[in-house]
């Protein structure tokens, strides 16, 4: 029997996308991933998803990206959030690489309601699917996790040499980041999530300020 682990990476930051990947295993190569040292992602140093990263993508897998402007519009909409925007991005993996069992880091606290979401968008419908949170544990889940990370940052690096600023992690937690939000946020509004409170509360700030000046 073959399976997918579906992991995502980049779904809490200010700025640049979500990354979501499926790896496409089978479950006899589970302990060769072991072997490999492969786990979560946010256990390894850069340096070892780095590594582990070049061996993995001989493997099967599937990477789609979710830029601001989709993360954005999925905020914004009656229909769908940021959650349901996973699940239909899970499916549209899971529709493609066609696993007989999916195994997906669930970001929903209702585990039960994001599966019945997701069972409805799955074209295979005996598809066997187990949604859990830290999901990671299961190898091919690891291995996404670890895909998609490297991925992200990746395309960090590369935003980051296009502008020629370096704006840290794009996570609220980075001085870095808070700066560039700060002075930059009219100057590259494309690589901001502007549904992010963290967004909202500096436009408002600019806003008043000038509003005080009057």
């Amino acid at each position: 029997m073959n399976e997918v682990g579906i992991d995502e990476a980049g779904r809490g930051p200010v700025l640049g996308p979500l990354v979501m990947t499926g790896v496409l295993i089978e479950e006899d190569e589970e302990r060769k991933l072991i072997q490999l040292g492969v786990k979560d992602s946010k256990l390894l140093t850069k340096e070892q998803r780095e590594t582990l990263y070049k061996k993995l993508n001989k493997l099967t897998y599937k990477t789609m990206i979710l830029g601001p402007n989709e993360i954005d519009l999925a905020l914004r909409s009656l229909n769908t959030n940021l959650n349901w925007l996973e699940a239909q991005t899970s499916a549209k993996i899971l529709n493609e690489l066609n696993p007989a069992k999916a195994i997906i880091d669930c970001p929903s606290p209702n585990i039960k309601a994001y599966h019945d979401y997701l069972k409805r968008l799955v074209d295979k419908k005996g598809m066997e699917l187990i949604l859990k949170h830290h999901a990671e544990e299961h190898p091919s889940v690891a291995a996404a996790s670890i895909i998609a990370k490297v991925t992200r940052d990746n395309i960090i690096e590369d935003m980051k040499k296009e502008i020629g600023i370096d704006f840290g992690s794009g996570y609220m937690s980075d001085p870095l980041t808070q700066q560039f939000l700060e002075k930059h946020h009219n100057n590259y509004p494309h690589l901001f999530r502007k549904g992010w409170a963290s967004y909202k509360a500096v436009i408002v700030r600019k806003q008043q300020t000038s509003l005080n000046k009057f």
